[in-house]
């Protein structure tokens, strides 16, 4: 279907790059938070991990979901994003993996898809990208939890024309089957369900990336899916512990 429509999904492609605002990543450095024996959280990826579309670091993704963890579990969170604005799957593997998991982790949170989506990645190339950042989080720090988020919902990017809104959101759905495939095979990965409908004040200026307020929101949804089914009970504890 994506080959056939190419003749109409080509051109609105290139105008929606000419007419969306490119946002640009918020000033570094991508880190903050701490205390004593702190939750270590990296979150990697793309735009959305980075936290294009807000005016602070720490007013994207990763601070409010270090926020948000500090609601749920009492505990303080050292959190750290890594990744770029328009990074693949396979982008990731190739500039940011090795960097980012070098540090010591307890939580990792991906958010992966929207450019695999929009550069019309098979599902096989996405699974088998997914399948080695996660083995390779695994094997570099096994006791920490993967949480991936679900893919963006693009049927609700009112700025997108049809055909392509419908294509891309048909598109980020396969890609999305086979990343939780390939989730399953990992006992401390889990990939949260489709988002709710956005809230109107969602998205930033581009109405493309998430805005700090819809940061909060993407936040509060995926770690009240880790308390529902279990998953922030896992995170390490080291005090506990010792």
């Amino acid at each position: 279907m994506v080959l056939a429509l190419a003749p109409i999904l080509v051109p609105q492609t290139v105008r929606l790059r000419r007419v969306v605002p490119l946002l640009p990543e918020p000033p570094k450095p991508w880190e903050g938070g701490g205390g004593d024996d702190p939750i270590r959280l990296l979150v990697m990826g793309d735009s959305m991990a980075v936290g294009v579309g807000v005016d602070e670091a720490v007013e994207g993704l990763a601070g409010c979901v270090a926020a948000e963890l500090t609601a749920h579990t009492g505990r303080p969170v050292r959190w750290r994003a890594r990744g770029r604005n328009g990074a693949t799957a396979r982008d990731v593997i190739r500039d940011h993996l090795d960097e980012a998991i070098a540090e010591p982790t307890d939580l990792v949170v991906i958010s992966l898809g929207a450019n695999d989506t929009m550069q019309v990645r098979s599902h096989r190339a996405f699974r088998r990208d997914i399948t080695r950042i996660v083995r390779e989080i695994e094997a570099a720090h096994p006791r920490a939890i993967v949480l991936m988020s679900a893919l963006p919902a693009f049927h609700r990017f009112g700025l997108l024309p049809e055909p392509l809104r419908g294509t891309l959101y048909l598109h980020a759905q396969s890609l999305e089957v086979s990343a939780r495939r390939a989730l399953e095979r990992f006992p401390l990965a889990h990939m949260t369900p489709p988002l709710p409908p956005y809230a109107a004040d969602h998205f930033a200026t581009d109405d493309f990336h998430p805005s700090a307020h819809g940061c909060r929101e993407w936040a509060e949804f995926i770690v009240d899916d880790a308390v529902a089914h279990g998953i922030a009970a896992l995170i390490p504890d080291r005090a506990a512990a010792a």
